[in-house]
């Protein structure tokens, strides 16, 4: 918000420009995982569970319901770029959930009913990867201050 209560553009700094690229890239990811041939296996997506042989780019196992949390987490993201306070938030937050997704793979038995989102080794280890990418451009991106005006970059 600026001075006046308006929302800024959710590219007005670097923070929110950073947090509106990764939750455009969770849009793009969630749209993907509905698409045949981009999604691998498509014929074999259910709604959630392990038994989904569904692929995306043939090695991220997906569920629809792992589709549309990526899409909810991308309009998360997206609501959350209006303020430079949303953004930081939302980069920090979004990657301790997945550090805590990240554990959550690591200590659950992939064929096991525990495995409802679902997840395989691939995407643990992109799990690990979104939670220090985010919450490094969360924390890196902080000595920025919300001053209301675009910085230099």
């Amino acid at each position: 918000m600026d001075t006046t209560g308006n929302a800024r553009s959710m590219t007005a700094t670097r923070m929110q420009t950073a947090a509106t690229v990764v939750a455009a890239v969770f849009l793009l990811v969630g749209v993907a995982g509905f698409i045949p041939g981009i999604t691998t296996n498509y014929d074999d997506l259910t709604f959630a569970g392990h038994e989904s042989e569904a692929e995306l780019l043939g090695i991220f196992q997906v569920s629809v319901l792992h589709n549309i949390v990526h899409l909810l987490f991308g309009l998360v993201g997206m609501a959350a770029a209006r303020s430079w306070n949303g953004a930081r938030s939302y980069l920090i937050g979004g990657g301790v959930v997945y550090a805590v997704l990240f554990v959550y793979g690591l200590l659950i038995d992939h064929e096991e009913d525990a495995n409802f989102v679902p997840v395989n080794d691939a995407d643990n280890w992109l799990h690990l990867l979104l939670a220090v990418g985010m919450i490094g451009l969360g924390l890196a991106l902080s000595k920025e201050r919300d001053t209301g005006h675009r910085v230099a970059r």
